[in-house]
């Protein structure tokens, strides 16, 4: 008989949900910036991805939950946390990439517009391609840094670690050894999940929204 898939003894099984919808760009309104990055809240929408996905997520046996430093994902953790009573750690390294001249917003409606430096992003599957936006290497040490972080300091325990797509995709290529972009584009409240023992970083999930079906629906 074929087994089901264990957790390997003293590995970290991780979670990376990505933050709920947040706040609409108007055009000639950006965001404020934290640290350079912008910062939206949530919107209306993303309040109640946030609280489906902690409802889902609060019978799953977490253990600790993290987040990045821009509110968006402070704001989708607030309810785990809450229901858990766990303290929610903050790691910059978790934060989204940073899109230089693009930041605050621009980067939504160029992509939108289709500007031909996101066409000739996404085609060569680099960021840096925007003025003075973050290279791949660069995100790619940052992100490998930030899950090394939480499994030597979580062996054997699930985390939740709150994030962003642009993490998310670069996580999952590194683990899969995947084209850059070959992850990129986790919804909104979606749950991805890394299985991290030793060296081994192993593909559990991705873009699980089965707790949001009912909604879009």
């Amino acid at each position: 008989m074929q087994r089901r898939y264990e957790v390997p003894p003293g590995a970290t099984d991780l979670l990376l949900i990505r933050h709920g919808a947040s706040a609409p760009y108007v055009d000639g309104n950006a965001f404020d910036l934290v640290d350079g990055h912008g910062d939206p809240p949530l919107s209306a929408d993303g309040v109640g991805q946030a609280e489906f996905v902690c409802a889902r997520l609060a019978a799953a046996g977490v253990n600790a939950i993290y987040i990045s430093t821009l509110r968006r994902t402070a704001e989708t953790a607030a309810p785990l946390a809450a229901r858990l009573g766990l303290t929610v750690h903050v790691d910059a390294d978790l934060r989204e990439v940073h899109l230089g001249e693009w930041e605050g917003g621009i980067f939504r409606k160029n992509v939108a517009d289709g500007h031909p430096i996101a066409v000739r992003m996404l085609a060569e599957e680099r960021w840096d391609v925007i003025p003075g936006a973050e290279s791949s290497e660069t995100l790619a040490s940052r992100v490998r840094a930030a899950v090394e972080r939480i499994a030597a300091a979580h062996p054997g325990q699930r985390v939740a670690a709150f994030t962003h797509g642009g993490v998310i995709g670069q996580a999952l290529a590194l683990a899969s050894g995947s084209r850059p972009f070959a992850f990129l584009g986790a919804e909104n409240a979606s749950i991805s999940r890394l299985v991290i023992s030793g060296d081994r970083w192993i593909v559990r999930g991705f873009n699980d929204t089965a707790h949001l079906d009912a909604v879009l629906d």
